[in-house]
């Protein structure tokens, strides 16, 4: 599987920097990746601070590996044992690739506390501190409310598929993480955006791209979908 061999490659080209753990999360953890089109989702512990040298490496390691199959759906947050605490701290990061800084969110830390997948070294349990359910409920109102609630008017947006399976399958997401305060996976989303008012058309074209890797006829959905409801 490319997946798999993937990251054996990224954790073999770590190992000079002897990372205390390597874990998966998001779908590669829980359970619900689809190879090719699920974010291979990964967060690395480096024992001490990332003086430029590091960071230096760490570029060299991703550009190496850019060629390699699934290559561009790989993305790594860089803690140590001294920052895994900061909530608000901006780690550095690889995504989108290139190397910027970005915080590991409340709902990334309570992935890996509840179904972290450890691929090296330590469990998350024994290093990164909790995530108490307001603080994540917090977290995902705010989500809701300054990001993607921005996007609703921009039809635009919504006639790229992309924007409205991310779009559609948050939403039903957050509304259970704030109720109930656990998580849910991509295809408990799906099977629940019905009972939310979702046109089942919609629901349909989001299934067939994630589960199938087709993309619906081009038949006049993306605008009906894209208009006022």
């Amino acid at each position: 599987m490319q997946t798999e061999a993937l990251l054996d490659r990224f954790r073999t080209a770590l190992d000079p920097l002897d990372p205390v753990a390597v874990w998966a999360h998001g779908s590669l953890g829980g359970g619900d990746c689809h190879e090719g089109r699920s974010d291979l989702d990964l967060i690395a512990v480096l024992d001490g601070p990332l003086p430029l040298r590091t960071v230096w490496r760490l570029a060299k390691i991703h550009a190496r590996l850019r060629a390699e199959p699934l290559a561009a759906e790989l993305q790594c947050s860089y803690l140590t044992p001294d920052t895994l605490a900061d909530t608000g701290r901006r780690h550095l990061t690889w995504a989108h690739q290139q190397l910027f800084k970005r915080p590991v969110t409340p709902v990334t830390r309570r992935e890996l506390h509840a179904f972290g997948r450890v691929l090296h070294g330590r469990a998350p349990a024994g290093l990164l501190p909790p995530e108490t359910d307001r603080e994540l409920a917090d977290f995902v109102l705010a989500d809701q409310r300054d990001y993607w609630r921005r996007k609703i008017d921009d039809a635009g947006l919504w006639l790229e598929d992309s924007w409205v399976d991310l779009g559609m399958v948050t939403f039903a997401r957050a509304g259970v993480t704030v109720r109930e305060g656990r998580l849910i996976s991509k295809r408990e989303a799906l099977d629940l955006l019905p009972r939310l008012g979702a046109p089942a058309e919609v629901v349909d074209d989001i299934r067939v791209r994630r589960y199938d890797g087709a993309a619906p006829p081009a038949d006049g959905r993306a605008a009906r979908r894209a208009g006022p409801g």
